[in-house]
């Protein structure tokens, strides 16, 4: 066990009573964190030192299984080595006498009176984060500076990242008991989304309006890409919602870069002139007699 849970009542530090809810202890917690949160206390060590301990707290009673040990510790007991080699099974109110203090205090006390206290070396906690990315940070990569426990870490996130990926970073979780290593920090990934494209794994998808006049004759339209903007050459009586692909315009990934995929939506016009108005009858008067629903049976 961690010396440090005999020392600390996590439940005091956070607030809290011993009978609280997972989602009481998360409102405390995030409470805390953001009052005593580094980025708005520059230069405060007082509050760094109580971000880091709140943090410490949230890692082991925000924590099911975490929470269950420590409970179990400090309310019952451990076992101790005992005289020839045995242990014996001590109660905390016993070794202390229920008094105040510190229970580390008289720690030391115990090999004295039961031989050398038995540990086994046991890895720490992953620990789990989140970080936000613009949509084109998470296209060319970034490196994120943040701060878990107390502790400033750069989280390097790689090119191509998409929304939801996880992120190992080996040894930043929390540290290990006994002289155990350190777990692992697992940093998850939220994307913002783009105001023009649609991300599909590898590839990205747009939608360009064109006119009727467009559609039906044929044009080369300006596309944007990512990297400044392609020309679409539209054939003459492109429908509306066909998609065109252009090649390795999408997103590089480590396993290759995407398409993008161009849909055309045909825009018709909302006010017309007299003249144009009239000219589209004679267009339908005299247009090709063809009925665009017969496929439907109507």
């Amino acid at each position: 066990m961690r010396k440090e849970w005999l020392e600390t009542d996590y439940y005091s530090v956070l607030g809290v009573g011993k009978d609280a809810s997972e989602k009481d202890i998360k409102r405390a917690y995030r409470k805390l964190a953001q009052q005593y949160h580094p980025d708005t206390n520059a230069g405060d060590a007082t509050a760094e030192a109580r971000f880091k301990e709140v943090n410490e707290a949230y890692d082991v009673i925000g924590d099911p299984e975490t929470r269950k040990e420590y409970d179990h510790m400090r309310e019952v007991g451990y076992f101790v080595g005992g005289p020839g080699g045995g242990q014996q099974y001590v109660r905390v109110e016993d070794l202390f006498g229920g008094g105040g203090g510190s229970p580390f205090d008289l720690f030391s006390g115990i090999g004295d009176l039961f031989g050398q206290t038995r540990s086994r070396a046991r890895p720490g906690r992953d620990l789990s984060a989140e970080t936000r990315l613009s949509f084109h940070d998470a296209i060319a990569g970034v490196t994120k500076q943040m701060t878990i426990n107390g502790q400033r870490i750069k989280v390097k996130i790689p090119p191509g990242v998409a929304d939801g990926a996880r992120i190992r970073v080996s040894g930043k979780g929390a540290p290990g008991a006994g002289g155990g290593p350190s777990g692992d920090l697992y940093v998850t990934v939220r994307v913002a989304d783009h105001p023009v494209f649609e991300r599909s794994g590898g590839n990205l998808g747009i939608t360009v309006p064109v006119t009727f006049v467009e559609a039906a004759l044929g044009a080369e339209v300006a596309v944007p890409t990512l990297d400044g903007k392609v020309t679409l050459r539209i054939p003459p009586g492109t429908p509306s919602g066909k998609t065109f692909r252009v090649s390795g315009k999408g997103v590089a990934t480590p396993k290759g870069t995407g398409d993008l995929l161009v849909t055309v939506e045909v825009a018709v016009p909302t006010a017309l002139t007299d003249e144009q108005r009239q000219l589209l009858e004679k267009f339908r008067d005299n247009g090709p007699d063809e009925n665009p629903r017969s496929h439907l049976g109507v």
